[in-house]
C-alpha cells in the first residue's frame, strides 16, 4: 500500500511538472486557420528559432487547403535550405470551433477570405491566442468597428494582434524613408494640395501571376468583393501604411483627429471567362458572382484611389489590378515624397526592368550646395546599408544605386515581418504607435470605400 501511494504521488508530481513546463514554455506554436491565400504559406517559407516545426491547420477543406499544403510541401522538399514543417490538419464544417476548443498553438496565422477574417481574429483573441494576420484585417466600416473591438480584447488579454506589412521591408522604400529623414537633403515634407499632393503612392497588381516558381491558382471568391474586399480596402492598406510610416515615423496617428478624408473613387477590371478559367481552374463563374457579370464578362471593383489629409499633408494612394503583367514584368510601384529641397521618387516600370529604383531630384535654388549636402549624407546611409551609392543621371537628379544583396524579393519579406512579430511576442509588447496606426490605416481604407460608393449611387 505504501509503495502504491509512493508511485501515485510520483506520477502526480511528474504530471504537474509536465503541465508546468507546457504552461511556461516560450516555444511558439503556429495555427493556420482557413488558409485561402498564398500569403499563409509564405509565412512558413523560412524556419524561425523558437518556433515549433509542428503546425496545426484548421480548414473547411477543399482546393484552398490543397494549394496551401502543396506550397508547404514544396518548402519542405526543396534542395536549398528545406524547411521541416509538420502539418497536422483538421477539416470539417466546425473547423473554427475545433481550433478554439483544442487551442493547439499560441499564434494564429490567418490569410484568406477577408469577409470572414475580422471575426476569426476576434474569436482567436477571445480564446487567448495571438494573431498574425494578412492584410486587410477589415474590408468595410462594419469590419472596422469589429477590428476596434479586436484590439480592445487583445489588450485585455495581454495578446498581440499584428498585420503583415511586407512593403516596409522593400529596400527602395526603406531608403526613401532614410533620405527623407535627412533635412539637408529632403528639407521639410511639403503639404501639397488636393490636386498636387505632398505624397503619392501607386501600385499595380495582377490577378494571374507566378509565386514560388508556379502560377498562383486564385480561389473564385478572390474575385468577389464581398469576400476579398474591393481594391480600395485591399492593397491600399500597404500604401496608407507607408504614408504613415514614412511621413511620421514612430509617431502615433489618431484617426479621429489626424485624418481628414477628401475624396475616393473606384472602377472595375474586366475578366473574360477564359481568363477566369486560367486564374482559377474553374469552367464557369460561380453563382455568387452572377450580379457582377455583364455580357459574359466579370467586372471586379479592384481599382480605386483615395485622397486624404494626414496632419495637414495631402496624400494620394491608388491601386490598379490588371489581369496579368507584360512579358518580363510584374507588380509595380510608384511613389513620390515631396520635400522642400528634393523629391524622392520610386519608379518600377519597363525602364527599370520592373525592379524598383529610387531617384533623388533637387528642387529649388542652390544646386551646388545641395550636391554637397547629398554627398555628405551618403556615408550616413552607407553605414547602415553598405554598398549603397549615387549615380548622377541628370544635372539635378541622382539614382540611388542599391546592391543586389538587398533585393531579396517580396516573398522574403513575409519572413522578415514574422521575425518582427516574434520579437514583439518575446518582448511582450509592440511599439506604442503600432496599434493606433493600424486603426488609422483601416479607418482610411474603409471610410474611402463608403465615400466611393456614395458617389456611384
Amino acid at each position: 500500500m505504501r509503495n502504491y501511494l509512493f508511485i501515485a504521488s510520483l506520477l502526480m508530481l511528474m504530471a504537474s511538472c509536465t503541465v508546468k513546463k507546457e504552461e511556461t514554455s516560450d516555444e511558439v506554436r503556429l495555427i493556420t486557420l482557413d488558409p485561402g491565400h498564398f500569403h499563409a504559406a509564405l509565412v512558413q517559407k523560412t524556419p524561425y528559432p523558437g518556433v515549433s516545426d509542428d503546425v496545426y491547420v484548421y480548414s473547411p477543406g477543399g482546393a484552398d487547403l490543397e494549394e496551401h499544403l502543396k506550397k508547404i510541401k514544396g518548402y519542405n522538399t526543396r534542395a536549398d535550405n528545406p524547411t521541416r514543417w509538420t502539418e497536422t490538419v483538421y477539416t470539417g464544417p466546425d473547423f473554427l470551433d475545433r481550433m478554439l476548443s483544442e487551442k493547439k498553438g499560441n499564434v494564429m496565422v490567418t490569410a484568406g477570405n477577408n469577409g470572414k477574417k475580422t471575426e476569426y481574429i476576434l474569436q482567436a483573441l477571445g480564446a487567448g491566442i495571438n494573431v498574425l494576420a494578412d492584410k486587410p484585417m477589415a474590408i468595410n466600416t462594419s469590419g472596422f468597428e469589429t477590428l476596434k473591438e479586436c484590439f480592445k480584447v487583445a489588450e485585455q488579454n495581454g495578446l498581440l494582434l499584428y498585420d503583415i506589412m511586407t512593403e516596409r521591408f522593400e529596400i527602395t522604400t526603406i531608403l526613401q524613408k532614410e533620405f527623407s529623414m535627412i533635412p539637408a537633403v529632403f528639407g521639410e515634407q511639403q503639404n501639397g494640395t488636393s490636386d498636387d499632393p505632398g505624397i503619392v503612392k501607386e501600385s499595380v497588381h495582377h490577378f494571374f501571376k507566378v509565386v514560388s516558381g508556379a502560377p498562383v491558382i486564385r480561389p473564385a471568391w478572390f474575385f468577389d468583393v464581398n469576400q476579398q474586399g474591393e481594391g480600395l480596402v485591399d492593397v491600399t492598406t500597404h500604401l496608407v501604411d507607408l504614408v504613415q510610416w514614412e511621413c511620421f515615423p514612430e509617431q502615433i496617428i489618431d484617426y479621429r483627429t489626424d485624418i481628414e478624408m477628401i475624396a475616393a473613387r473606384r472602377w472595375t477590371t474586366s475578366i473574360s471567362p477564359e481568363q477566369f478559367r486560367e486564374a482559377t481552374g474553374l469552367d464557369r463563374f460561380p453563382d455568387y458572382l452572377k450580379n457582377d457579370v455583364a455580357d459574359d464578362t466579370l467586372r471586379v471593383y479592384s481599382n480605386g484611389d483615395i485622397h486624404y489629409r494626414i496632419r495637414g499633408v495631402n496624400a494620394k494612394v491608388s491601386v490598379i489590378w490588371n489581369y496579368t503583367y507584360p512579358e518580363g514584368g510584374g507588380d509595380t510601384h510608384y511613389s513620390i515624397m515631396k520635400g522642400s529641397r528634393s523629391h524622392l521618387i520610386i519608379e518600377q516600370g519597363k525602364a527599370q526592368n520592373y525592379k524598383p529604383a529610387l531617384f533623388i531630384k533637387h528642387v529649388g535654388a542652390d544646386l551646388e550646395g545641395f550636391e554637397q549636402e547629398l554627398s555628405r549624407s551618403l556615408p550616413v546611409i552607407a553605414a547602415r546599408y553598405a554598398g549603397v551609392s549615387l549615380n548622377r543621371i541628370e544635372a539635378d537628379k541622382w539614382e540611388v544605386v542599391v546592391p543586389d544583396v538587398y533585393r531579396n524579393g517580396h516573398e522574403a519579406h513575409f519572413g522578415q515581418v514574422t521575425e518582427n512579430f516574434l520579437r514583439y511576442l518575446k518582448e511582450g509588447s509592440m511599439p506604442e504607435w503600432e496599434t493606433p496606426n493600424m486603426l488609422a490605416k483601416y479607418f482610411v481604407t474603409t471610410a474611402a470605400l463608403d465615400m466611393a460608393k456614395k458617389i456611384d449611387n
